[in-house]
Formats: C-alpha cells, structure tokens, sequence
C-alpha cells in the first residue's frame, strides 16, 4: 500500500502556539481507522516515523504529535545521544500533566476530524509515549491502546513535580489495553510491573500483557537494543487488537 509521508499540520493550542502533527496514511480513498501515536522523549525521529508508516501501511490513519512543542521548534528532533537524552529526560519533568493531557484531547479532536479517518479511534505509544498513550486512552472515544515499555506510569513520576495520577485515574479505562515490556527493562522494573497488573485487576480492566526477555526500546530499529523478531512479534500483538476492535 503507497503512503504519503512527510505531511504535517501546525496545530494551534491553548498557549498560542502551534503543535506540529505528521500524518501517515494509505494513499487513495477510503476512511480509516485513527492512531494517535506519541513518541520517545526525542520526538518524531526516523524510527518513529518508521514505526508510524507501518501502522498507517496496514490501513490505518496516524497522528504523530511532537509532544515539546512549547519548548522546541516545530520540526526539532533530539538525537539518541547523551544530549538528546538529558534533554528528553529535562523536558518530561518540566512540562505538566494537564498540558501533556490537552495536547491529547487537541490531537485527538484532529484525528476523529480527518477527513481519512472513520472515527474510530485508539493510541499507541512507546517508553514516554506509552504513558502518553495510556492517558489518551482515558477519553471515552478511544477504544483500544497498545503501549509498548510505557515509563513512569508505577512510579507516578511524569510531569512538572514529577507527581502525575495515572494509577489512581486507571479506574476510567474503557479502552482495551495491551502493555508489552521487557523484563531487562530498567526503567520499569519487576515491582513497578507489577504494580500495574495489580491495578488493573482491581479495576476490572480489559487488558493484555506481554512480558519479553528485551531491554528498554527493544522495538527502535536503531541502535544495539533492537531485537527484530521482537518487533514483529509485539506490532502483530498490536495489530491483532486494532484489527478486532477498531474494525
């Protein structure tokens, strides 16, 4: 299936500014399926915009929203490097809740009104973008989410203050859920696992769980820690879902 790359809409948001969002999608008529798909912390690099062609090469509509709009340039992406980290990792902590949920709702509200996309509505996402996603998902109009080693949702540690309430907020999940994870992941480790999953059945969630024997970002298709069969193992977990629910 053909896609068109490289399209992109500035958004204007509550601040003033604008929201840079790239759109991936099959290319001809028909409507779609929406994704909403949030990034690592360095925003839409190469990989991500690989991963985001995938998804939309199997019918789907993707919004990818650079998720530090208000401190960076549109079109600003951070290398996998020591800087690129700390910046990443600096601007998680600097922005808020709230600011990362209206992003949500704003790219949410673009997605459902595209013109490609039949409303029906799910997120994806990976490391920050997981947790992104996994809030997202607590609108109502999001039916499904596939959140690949989503970061800091035990730890309650997103955002300005580093005090975020995705936990105790899990008991708005309607969306069916899938959390995939690598066990050598240190950045969510056994306990916080673990943590989640007993959340989730206290609540009554519909949910699927992985557990893989990868590091953190095992699906980044740059850099040592990719683990390819991995890859397609854990997408064809998340189309499997998206294909039953959002179709």
């Amino acid at each position: 299936m053909i896609l068109l790359s490289h399209e992109h809409d500035d958004l204007p948001v509550a601040d003033g500014g604008v929201m840079r969002t790239h759109w991936f999608r099959p290319a001809g008529e028909g409507r779609f399926p929406g994704l909403l798909l949030f990034s690592e912390i360095y925003q839409v690099t190469d990989p991500i915009r690989r991963l985001a062609a995938f998804f939309a090469g199997h019918g789907y509509v993707v919004a990818v929203p650079e998720v530090y709009h208000e401190h960076e340039a549109p079109g600003t992406v951070l290398r996998y490097d020591a800087a690129g980290t700390d910046r990443g990792n600096a601007l998680k902590f600097a922005k808020p809740v709230a600011a990362f949920d209206a992003d949500a709702r704003r790219a949410l509200d673009a997605l459902e009104a595209h013109p490609a996309c039949n409303g029906r509505l799910g997120t994806i996402g990976v490391c920050l973008g997981g947790h992104l996603a996994y809030r997202a998902a607590l609108d109502p109009r999001v039916s499904a989410a596939a959140l690949f080693y989503p970061t800091d949702i035990h730890s309650g540690t997103l955002g300005e203050g580093r005090r975020d309430d995705s936990l105790v907020r899990m008991a708005e999940l309607r969306a069916e859920t899938l959390f995939v994870w690598g066990r050598q992941d240190p950045h969510v480790p056994f306990t916080g696992r673990e943590a989640i999953r007993a959340r989730l059945e206290a609540v009554g969630a519909t949910y699927g769980w992985h557990e893989v024997n990868a590091q953190h970002a095992f699906l980044r298709d740059e850099g040592p820690r990719y683990d390819p069969a991995l890859f397609v193992a854990a997408t064809g977990w998340a189309l499997a879902l998206f294909d039953r629910v959002l179709r």
